[in-house]
Formats: C-alpha cells, structure tokens, sequence
C-alpha cells in the first residue's frame, strides 16, 4: 500500500484549540505580576524561546491551587472535540495531544469530558510541560518534551515528539491556533489552523485547511478525505 493511503496521526495544540481560550495567558492575566507582559514580548521578538518564557511567566503568579482549580473549571472545552473523538475512533486512527501549555491544566480541563468519552479520551497521549503546586501560592514548572537541541528554545519541541510518536512516518494531521505552533506546522503533511497560526501560515506559504471548531477537523478524518489525494502539501 502506498503510504500516501496509511492512516494519518493526529497530532492537537490544547490551548485555544481544545480549549476555548489560552489558559496560560487566562492564568496570568489573573494571578501574574503584570511583567509576564514584558517576557511575551521578548518571546514573540524572537528574543527567548517559549521555555524561557514560560518559566518566567509562571514564577510571577500568585494563587493557590483553589484558585487556579476555580479558573480551570471556568474554562470551556471546544464543542468539536468530542465529535473528533468519535471521529478518530472510528477511522482507527491515533491522536495526540502536544502543548507549550501545562499538564495541571489540561488534566483538569480534560475532567469536563462526560463519562460517555473518558475510554476514548484516556487513549489521548498528553505531551506537555510541567507544572505543580511549590508552596502555598508559588508554582513550580519543568519541562519534559523539550529537545536540547531545540534551536528555537521550545517548552516542548512539537516537531520533535511528533517524529518519535510517528516513527513510522505516517501523515501527520496537526490542528493548533498559535505561534507557538508554528514549527509544528512546518514539518506536517496536514495542518488545520486559525488565528494566529493561521496568519502565520499564509504568510510562510504553508498550506493549510482553516477550520472553526474542531467539528471541522472530525468531518475531515471521519470522510477519509485524506485518502482521497496522494499530495498533502
């Protein structure tokens, strides 16, 4: 079989694409001195990698785990998601999540998925940085998909768990909304974007489907639209 017909991997940012909003800038907006304002210039510059940032970023807030636990509860999930689920489910087909964002809150976010879900939703590989309570109001993070040899400083470097997820080179689906998406989008046969990222792509000359919610994507994997054409890019 040819391997433009294997089935694809999906590969899904978190915030902003499975979540409604960015939960990291909604966590510091709350919580952070506003500084964190400061170190997302520098990082949207060029100037850090999202490592650096985020690790800045998140030593300025001051909130307890109820209080974060409050804010993440407040936060919707994309109505496409499920759908997506169903979708992948039935075309037998693998997905991922991979994120600059926290496993704290995906995890907790992740709780809204009705019990009607949760099998398939526990077949989700979360690969995302580190965060935990350190003290009272203080967070610890730490960063365990980063490459070190990340040439962009990446808090998790997208490109490279997508290829050890896929070692088999199958196509890759990626779906994301940001910049901190962009390398990943750059190295994927498929990409779904909005936002941002969309805007980034058509500037790079990247080709891409722009979608709404995540509805968009399952109508997609679930038409086996990407058996259809030997030419992803």
């Amino acid at each position: 079989m040819s391997e433009y017909y294997r089935k694809p991997v999906v590969f899904l940012d978190f915030d902003g694409t499975i979540s409604c909003v960015d939960v990291v800038d909604a966590l510091l907006d709350r919580y952070a001195d506003p500084a964190w304002e400061r170190i997302e210039r520098e990082w949207k510059a060029g100037r850090i990698g999202s490592r650096a940032c985020l690790a800045g970023q998140l030593e300025l807030v001051r909130a307890t785990k109820s209080e974060v636990d409050e804010l993440l509860a407040s936060v919707q999930i994309d109505r496409g998601f499920l759908p997506l689920l169903d979708a992948c489910e039935g075309a037998g087909i693998r997905s991922h999540i991979i994120s600059d964002g926290f496993d704290f809150c995906i995890g907790r976010i992740l709780r809204q998925v009705p019990p009607s879900h949760q099998d398939l939703l526990a077949q989700v590989s979360v690969h995302a940085s580190h965060l935990e309570p350190e003290s009272e109001d203080r967070w610890k993070t730490a960063f365990r998909f980063m490459d070190t040899e990340c040439e962009h400083g990446c808090a998790t470097c997208k490109p490279a768990v997508m290829a050890a997820l896929n070692p088999a080179g199958a196509p890759s689906i990626f779906v994301g909304d940001g910049l901190s998406d962009r390398y990943a989008a750059g190295v994927a046969d498929v990409v779904f974007a909005k936002d941002k990222l969309a805007v980034y792509c058509a500037e790079q000359g990247i080709a891409f489907h722009r979608y709404e919610t995540l509805a968009d994507v399952a109508q997609f994997v679930a038409g086996g639209i990407y058996r259809e054409t030997h030419e992803y890019r």
